[in-house]
């Protein structure tokens, strides 16, 4: 569809065996993976669909649905970590242009000490690019922190948009210290609960779950497919719980976070809201490209000032939501499951965000 979608050009986009739903199907034909995908605005769903099953072999034998349990991969930087920094910032208590080592300790006199918070969400702090995290540091999780503290900047803050996920994993230690308490407590606490987010959390999942969990990829070290376990190797490391990776939900949870997102969330079970969104949704990044809000990428092939944003999962999972145009969409899959020849989820990425957004 050409131009932009109206909301009421939205709902018969999405309707069963609509526009929306034949291209999705088209689309995951290429990749060979199944997915989930819904559309929505702030009254919460206008559409929703899902297709084939949850992987090979014995996973056949289950199709996926708006109840499949996905590895959200690096969507965890926008449905955990995104959250309780806004929590931080609305209530004073993390400044987004003071350099990390004037109020953090264990910043103080490290190279990230000249990093500011702004510079982390919107991957423009200098950080080296790859994590690396066992070969440079080890397994233990706090010499890992103490490493991505120690660790000399790639180049000067502020000078480029280079996404790491460095940036997600200091800021979660920022966070977990500003607030005295893990990650994963903060996000079910401000986040996940209020917005009766039932199953997102971080992994490893239990024993009450092991048939939903949609599966990613085999695993050397482990010797068999990751299902239920986080994929993400830094995550992993870091014990699950992380700013980079670690969370799993589904798509009815994430339907209502995004829906908060265009009718925020009030009141004291909800620390953060309308003030973080709006600052969040809009370009951080000045003239250097790609153009970035806090966390969020402005979508590919979109103009900054259309305000569609965008964050993807390395795993195969994506989410977008624009106030301007006063919708959100979510396509996910596992993609990773079957290979990593991404082009063809790229591409119906893409033509997805077209129809939904224009």
């Amino acid at each position: 569809m050409a131009g932009p979608v109206s909301l009421a050009q939205l709902a018969e986009l999405a309707a069963p065996g609509g526009p929306l739903e034949r291209l999705v199907a088209a689309g995951l034909r290429a990749p060979g993976a199944g997915g989930v995908w819904s559309v929505g605005d702030a009254d919460g769903v206008r559409g929703r669909g899902s297709l084939g099953v949850l992987g090979r072999g014995p996973y056949g034998g289950r199709p996926m649905d708006h109840d499949t349990v996905f590895d959200l991969a690096s969507v965890t930087k926008i449905v955990a970590l995104w959250p309780c920094a806004g929590a931080l910032w609305q209530a004073g208590g993390l400044p987004l242009d003071r350099p990390l080592g004037a109020y953090w300790p264990s910043a103080a006199g490290r190279p990230v000490g000249v990093v500011t918070a702004r510079q982390l969400l919107t991957h423009t702090a200098g950080l080296p690019l790859r994590t690396r995290f066992a070969e440079l540091y080890g397994s233990d999780p706090g010499a890992i922190r103490a490493g991505v503290l120690a660790a000399p900047l790639h180049r000067p803050p502020g000078a480029a948009v280079e996404y790491t996920d460095r940036a997600a994993v200091l800021l979660g230690h920022l966070v977990e210290s500003l607030a005295g308490e893990p990650l994963d407590a903060l996000a079910e606490r401000w986040t996940w609960r209020p917005l009766a987010m039932a199953d997102t959390r971080f992994g490893p999942l239990g024993a009450e779950s092991a048939d939903r969990p949609a599966p990613t990829e085999y695993e050397r070290t482990a010797g068999a497919v990751l299902c239920g376990v986080v994929h993400d190797p830094s995550a992993r490391l870091l014990g699950g719980v992380s700013g980079n990776a670690g969370a799993f939900s589904t798509a009815r949870d994430l339907e209502r976070f995004l829906t908060a997102l265009l009718a925020p969330p009030a009141g004291a079970g909800s620390p953060w809201g309308g003030p973080w969104i709006a600052e969040s949704l809009r370009v951080h990044t000045g003239g250097l490209a790609p153009a970035r809000g806090l966390s969020w990428l402005c979508a590919a092939g979109t103009d900054p000032a259309e305000g569609v944003f965008v964050h993807y999962g390395f795993t195969g999972t994506a989410v977008w939501v624009s106030r301007r145009r006063g919708r959100w969409a979510l396509l996910l899959t596992n993609k990773v499951h079957y290979d990593r020849d991404f082009q063809p989820l790229t591409d119906l990425r893409n033509a997805f965000r077209r129809a939904v957004f224009g």
